[in-house]
Protein backbone atom coordinates (compact mmCIF):
# COMPACT_ATOMS: atom_id res chain seq x y z
CA UNK A 1 0.00 0.00 0.00
CA UNK A 2 2.82 2.41 0.71
CA UNK A 3 3.94 1.91 -2.88
CA UNK A 4 0.72 3.62 -4.02
CA UNK A 5 1.47 6.61 -1.79
CA UNK A 6 5.03 6.78 -3.12
CA UNK A 7 3.73 6.62 -6.70
CA UNK A 8 1.24 9.40 -5.95
CA UNK A 9 4.04 11.43 -4.35
CA UNK A 10 6.25 10.90 -7.41
CA UNK A 11 3.44 11.96 -9.76
CA UNK A 12 2.77 15.04 -7.63
CA UNK A 13 6.49 15.88 -7.61
CA UNK A 14 6.62 15.45 -11.39
CA UNK A 15 3.51 17.60 -11.91
CA UNK A 16 5.01 20.31 -9.71
CA UNK A 17 8.22 20.30 -11.73
CA UNK A 18 6.24 20.48 -14.99
CA UNK A 19 4.24 23.43 -13.64
CA UNK A 20 7.43 25.26 -12.65
CA UNK A 21 9.00 24.68 -16.07
CA UNK A 22 5.94 25.18 -18.28
CA UNK A 23 2.69 25.81 -16.38
CA UNK A 24 0.57 25.85 -19.53
CA UNK A 25 1.00 22.10 -20.04
CA UNK A 26 -1.08 21.24 -16.98
CA UNK A 27 -3.20 24.39 -16.71
CA UNK A 28 -4.01 24.26 -20.43
CA UNK A 29 -5.10 20.64 -20.07
CA UNK A 30 -7.35 21.59 -17.15
CA UNK A 31 -8.85 24.51 -19.10
CA UNK A 32 -9.60 22.28 -22.10
CA UNK A 33 -11.24 19.60 -19.95
CA UNK A 34 -13.06 21.86 -17.51
CA UNK A 35 -16.48 20.95 -18.92
CA UNK A 36 -15.96 17.20 -18.62
CA UNK A 37 -17.66 15.42 -15.75
CA UNK A 38 -14.72 13.04 -15.38
CA UNK A 39 -12.55 15.91 -14.06
CA UNK A 40 -14.96 16.49 -11.17
CA UNK A 41 -15.30 12.78 -10.46
CA UNK A 42 -11.52 12.25 -10.47
CA UNK A 43 -11.02 15.26 -8.19
CA UNK A 44 -13.34 13.67 -5.62
CA UNK A 45 -12.34 10.02 -5.98
CA UNK A 46 -8.57 10.57 -5.95
CA UNK A 47 -8.80 12.75 -2.84
CA UNK A 48 -11.00 10.19 -1.07
CA UNK A 49 -8.74 7.27 -1.92
CA UNK A 50 -5.56 9.15 -1.10
CA UNK A 51 -6.97 10.41 2.20
CA UNK A 52 -8.10 6.96 3.29
CA UNK A 53 -4.80 5.43 2.21
CA UNK A 54 -2.78 8.07 4.08
CA UNK A 55 -4.78 7.56 7.27
CA UNK A 56 -4.55 3.76 6.98
CA UNK A 57 -0.80 3.75 6.31
CA UNK A 58 0.17 6.65 8.58
CA UNK A 59 1.66 4.29 11.18
CA UNK A 60 4.42 3.17 8.82
CA UNK A 61 5.45 6.71 7.88
CA UNK A 62 8.18 8.83 9.45
CA UNK A 63 5.58 11.47 10.37
CA UNK A 64 2.38 9.63 11.40
CA UNK A 65 0.59 12.62 12.89
CA UNK A 66 1.26 14.88 9.90
CA UNK A 67 0.21 12.11 7.49
CA UNK A 68 -3.07 11.59 9.37
CA UNK A 69 -3.77 15.34 9.20
CA UNK A 70 -3.03 15.41 5.45
CA UNK A 71 -5.26 12.35 5.01
CA UNK A 72 -8.18 13.98 6.81
CA UNK A 73 -7.69 17.23 4.88
CA UNK A 74 -7.81 15.22 1.67
CA UNK A 75 -11.07 13.53 2.70
CA UNK A 76 -12.61 16.85 3.77
CA UNK A 77 -11.62 18.36 0.41
CA UNK A 78 -13.16 15.39 -1.43
CA UNK A 79 -16.43 15.66 0.46
CA UNK A 80 -16.49 19.44 -0.07
CA UNK A 81 -15.95 19.04 -3.82
CA UNK A 82 -18.69 16.43 -3.98
CA UNK A 83 -21.15 18.55 -1.99
CA UNK A 84 -20.65 21.83 -3.89
CA UNK A 85 -21.95 20.28 -7.08
CA UNK A 86 -20.96 20.48 -10.70
CA UNK A 87 -21.68 24.15 -11.40
CA UNK A 88 -19.81 25.46 -8.37
CA UNK A 89 -16.94 23.07 -9.05
CA UNK A 90 -16.55 24.61 -12.50
CA UNK A 91 -16.66 28.12 -11.00
CA UNK A 92 -14.03 27.11 -8.45
CA UNK A 93 -11.81 25.71 -11.20
CA UNK A 94 -12.22 28.84 -13.34
CA UNK A 95 -11.26 30.98 -10.35
CA UNK A 96 -8.27 28.78 -9.49
CA UNK A 97 -7.09 28.75 -13.10
CA UNK A 98 -7.37 32.54 -13.21
CA UNK A 99 -4.65 32.58 -10.55
CA UNK A 100 -2.34 30.41 -12.64
CA UNK A 101 -0.57 33.35 -14.28
CA UNK A 102 0.53 35.14 -11.10
CA UNK A 103 0.82 32.13 -8.77
CA UNK A 104 1.13 29.05 -11.00
CA UNK A 105 4.84 28.49 -10.53
CA UNK A 106 4.56 29.00 -6.77
CA UNK A 107 1.85 26.33 -6.78
CA UNK A 108 4.19 24.10 -8.75
CA UNK A 109 6.88 24.51 -6.11
CA UNK A 110 4.36 23.69 -3.37
CA UNK A 111 3.13 20.62 -5.30
CA UNK A 112 6.70 19.41 -5.82
CA UNK A 113 7.44 19.90 -2.11
CA UNK A 114 4.30 17.96 -1.08
CA UNK A 115 5.20 15.15 -3.47
CA UNK A 116 8.77 15.04 -2.17
CA UNK A 117 7.48 15.02 1.42
CA UNK A 118 5.19 12.07 0.73
CA UNK A 119 8.02 10.13 -0.86
CA UNK A 120 10.38 10.94 2.03
CA UNK A 121 7.75 10.08 4.65
CA UNK A 122 7.21 6.59 3.27
CA UNK A 123 10.66 5.55 2.06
Amino acid sequence: MTVLIIIFGALTLLAGIVIVINPEIIFGFLRKNLDKLVLHILAVVIRLLLGALLIYQSGVSKFPFAIVIIGWLSIIAAVSLAVIGRRKFKLLMVWALSLSKPFGRVGGIVAAAVGAFLIYAFV
